[in-house]
């Protein structure tokens, strides 16, 4: 059993496209749905798809996205962790990597990234880095 189920999420991701797989099949939660969701918004991934019928079953089928055969996600990095959460105001939101990366966030209004934060004016929790 995983302990971490978003920093397994982004491994899987990562490590799937350095080998260059077309897609990769997660097992199914309502947060991975929906910070995969928000890759396929950011431009990281191209698709995400439901996969079963009963709980147990289900997987997320995520289609990777390659850019002149590069994957597009070149690096991850994991901020709150179970053993130690980190928050953040919306003041203290800034651009990842001189805005080519984007911080993704669990905030009251959904998950979001830096950008969408800081339009909406609200803070939460941070997950990852993804650039």
């Amino acid at each position: 059993m995983v302990g971490d189920t978003i920093g397994d999420l982004i491994i899987r991701l990562k490590n799937a496209g350095a080998i260059g797989k077309d897609s990769v099949s997660v097992p199914y939660s309502k947060l991975r749905e929906a910070v995969l969701n928000k890759l396929v918004d950011a431009g990281y991934i191209s698709a995400v798809s439901t996969k079963g019928k009963q709980v147990q079953e289900k997987t997320l089928e995520v289609t990777l996205s390659y850019e002149n055969g590069e994957h597009r996600i070149s690096g991850v990095k994991r901020i709150s962790k179970p053993g130690r959460r980190l928050y953040t105001k919306v003041a203290d939101l800034h651009p990842v990597k001189f805005g080519k990366g984007h911080l993704i966030l669990s905030t009251p209004a959904g998950i979001l990234t830096n950008t969408e934060a800081k339009e909406k004016k609200v803070g939460g929790e941070q997950l990852f880095i993804i650039w």
